[in-house]
């Protein structure tokens, strides 16, 4: 990933979008280094922080006020998932989006059910890191493909499952797909919050999946659903 990725029109492309607030999580600093670099070519993103490890991310996190964390999985000391997991208990409207060389399952899994809503590749181009970031920040998910299989193929018999959503838990999930929050659901299907929770709960127990990014990855993967 490099600056030039961005393109010349970077900026101009984020003319009237929001500012976000990043906070960058890595190890290695020419990954941050580089990332930065990135960042700094995008008039709507905006690096308030950085952080060598978890322990300095908890740390900076409540000073910095990131709206948006790009977390590194595997460092030293704390990993990504507990440091994820620590850091949306204590700062829960801060969305984290993991950014890893690794695609495994149980990598995948782990910084997931840990609370991060993205699980993106290093080897993203900055257009598309760019839009993950606004996605996350608006609470969109955005898997790698690779990161999406590694849970459809750890996911148990999920075609067994799959057969007992009612057609109201389609269309949820089919909502769920589309990034919408339990409020933008219940305003779309006419339906109150708790109904909506109730339905979400159900869908993730048929599906046998921990979490709603897990079900969206599960839905693309196996096309439960129409986009």
């Amino acid at each position: 990933m490099t600056e030039a990725d961005a393109g010349p029109d970077a900026r101009e492309r984020a003319a009237g979008r929001p500012t976000i607030r990043v906070m960058i999580v890595d190890d290695h600093r020419i990954v941050r280094s580089g990332l930065a670099a990135f960042l700094s070519a995008f008039d709507d993103l905006d690096l308030v922080a950085e952080a060598g490890s978890g322990d300095e991310a908890l740390r900076v996190c409540p000073i910095a006020r990131p709206d948006v964390v790009l977390m590194d999985l595997v460092m030293p000391g704390l990993d990504g998932a507990t440091t994820t997991r620590l850091l949306r208990e204590r700062h829960p409207t801060v969305q984290v989006v993991a950014l890893t060389s690794f695609p495994e399952a149980d990598l995948v899994s782990s910084v997931l059910r840990a609370g991060a809503l993205s699980y993106l590749m290093k080897s993203i181009s900055a257009i598309d890191l760019a839009e993950a970031i606004r996605a996350a920040h608006a609470g969109r998910t955005t898997l790698a493909p690779e990161a999406a299989q590694a849970l459809v193929q750890a996911t148990a018999h999920p075609h067994e499952m799959v057969s007992d959503l009612t057609e109201r838990e389609h269309e949820v999930l089919g909502l769920l797909v589309e990034g919408l929050s339990n409020p933008d659901i219940a305003e779309r299907l006419i339906v109150s919050r708790s109904t909506v929770k109730a339905h979400v709960s159900t869908v993730l127990s048929k599906l046998g999946v921990a979490n709603r990014t897990e079900a969206v990855a599960l839905a693309l993967q196996r096309g439960l659903v129409r986009r």
